[in-house]
C-alpha cells in the first residue's frame, strides 16, 4: 500500500524526531536571589552544559540555599547551588528543614562565601550588640544568610524581636535601595567579596563591615560546626582601612541523587574543564581544581561526580 504524500511526510518527520526525543534531557537549575552572584554563574553553567551535552536543556530559575536543597529533595528541581553548612543541616533534619532530605547528593565545591553585616557609617553601629533596636534588611526566611542572622543574634542573647523591624527581601538590589534611602540601617547577605550589592551601596553611602571575634566564632561553631573564619581584606570595599574577620562557609553544587549518572558525570567534567569561564562570572572560582571540587564536606557524592573525580585522580 502506498502512503499519501502528506502522510509519508508526517511519518518521516516522526522518525527523524525519535533520536532527539530519546537524547533530550530537561534539567531545572535553581540559582539565587536577583542581584546575587548565583544568577550570572547559573547562566554561565547553563550555556556551557548545553553546549557540551547534546540534547540537554537547562532551565534556570531563582532560588536560595535552603530553598534549593528542599526543591531538589522534593522533586521541584534537579540541580542547584547550595551552602555547605545548611545542606548538612538538611541531611540531619535540623531546623529550618521540616524533615531529613534524602535525595540530595554532592556534585562539586566551588568557592568560599562570606557572611557580611553591612551598615552605614553614620548608623552608630560598631558591633553585633549594637543591632538592638535597629532596622534590618535581609533575605527571605529559608535563605542561608537569614539562618546565620538567627544564630548570630542568639549568641548575643537576641532574636529578631530585639530589632526594631526586619525586612525579608529576595532582591539584593531592593535591599540596597532600602539602606540607601534610610529605611534600614543594617544589611546582611552571604556571598563573595567584593559583593556587587555592597559596592553599589558604597557608591551612595559611606559604609563599614561589622566583624566577629574569636569568642563569637567559637559560639557559632557550637551551633553549626560548619562555620569558619574568613577575612575580608582591607581595601576590599571603599574606605575599608582594616581587615575584617567574618563568618564563612562554602558554596557548592548539589543534584538529585537519582539524576542520571551520565548527565552528572558530563556536567562535572565540563565544569572542571571550564574553570576560567566560571571565574569570568565569579572570580572567587579562580584556581578551582578537581581536588577542591571533590573535597568531602559531609554530603554523599553523586555517582556521576564520583566517576569523574576518580578518573581525574582527585580522590
Amino acid at each position: 500500500m502506498k502512503l499519501k504524500p502528506s502522510l509519508l511526510v508526517a511519518v518521516l518527520v516522526a522518525v527523524m524526531l525519535i533520536p532527539v526525543i530519546a537524547t533530550a534531557q530537561q534539567v531545572t537549575l535553581m540559582t539565587g536571589p536577583q542581584g546575587g552572584v548565583w544568577v550570572p554563574l547559573g547562566g554561565s553553567l547553563k550555556g556551557m552544559w548545553e553546549k557540551a551535552i547534546p540534547g540537554l536543556q537547562v532551565q534556570a530559575q531563582p532560588g536560595a540555599g535552603i530553598a534549593n536543597v528542599r526543591g531538589i529533595d522534593e522533586g521541584k528541581a534537579h540541580i542547584g547551588f547550595a551552602n555547605t553548612i545548611t545542606t548538612v543541616d538538611g541531611l540531619a533534619g535540623r531546623p529550618p528543614y521540616p524533615k531529613k532530605v534524602t535525595n540530595v547528593c554532592q556534585v562539586a565545591n566551588l568557592y568560599p562565601q562570606y557572611y557580611q553585616v553591612v551598615v552605614p557609617v553614620d548608623a552608630n553601629i560598631n558591633s553585633v550588640a549594637d543591632l538592638k533596636g535597629k532596622v534590618l534588611v535581609t533575605q527571605p526566611k529559608g535563605n542561608t544568610s537569614e539562618i546565620i542572622n538567627v544564630h548570630l543574634l542568639q549568641v548575643y542573647g537576641m532574636t529578631y524581636q530585639s530589632l526594631s523591624k526586619v525586612n525579608f527581601i529576595a532582591s539584593y538590589t531592593d535591599a540596597v535601595s532600602m539602606v540607601k534611602d534610610g529605611h534600614a540601617q543594617v544589611f546582611t547577605l552571604g556571598t563573595t567579596v567584593p559583593s556587587s550589592a555592597v559596592m553599589d551601596l558604597a557608591s551612595a553611602r559611606d559604609i563599614k563591615l561589622i566583624g566577629v571575634d574569636a569568642k563569637t566564632l567559637a559560639e557559632m561553631k557550637k551551633i553549626n560546626p560548619g562555620y569558619s573564619k574568613l577575612t575580608i581584606k582591607a581595601g576590599t570595599y571603599p574606605k575599608q582601612s582594616k581587615d575584617v574577620d567574618v563568618i564563612g562557609y562554602a558554596t557548592h553544587i548539589v543534584a538529585a541523587c537519582d539524576l542520571p549518572e551520565d548527565v552528572v558525570y558530563k556536567m562535572t567534567k565540563t565544569m572542571a574543564a571550564h574553570v576560567d569561564d566560571m571565574a569570568a562570572s565569579n572570580k572567587a572560582i579562580s584556581g578551582l581544581t578537581p581536588k577542591i571540587m571533590a573535597e568531602d564536606i559531609g554530603v554523599p557524592l553523586h555517582k556521576g561526580a564520583l566517576k569523574f573525580y576518580k578518573e581525574a585522580g582527585a580522590i
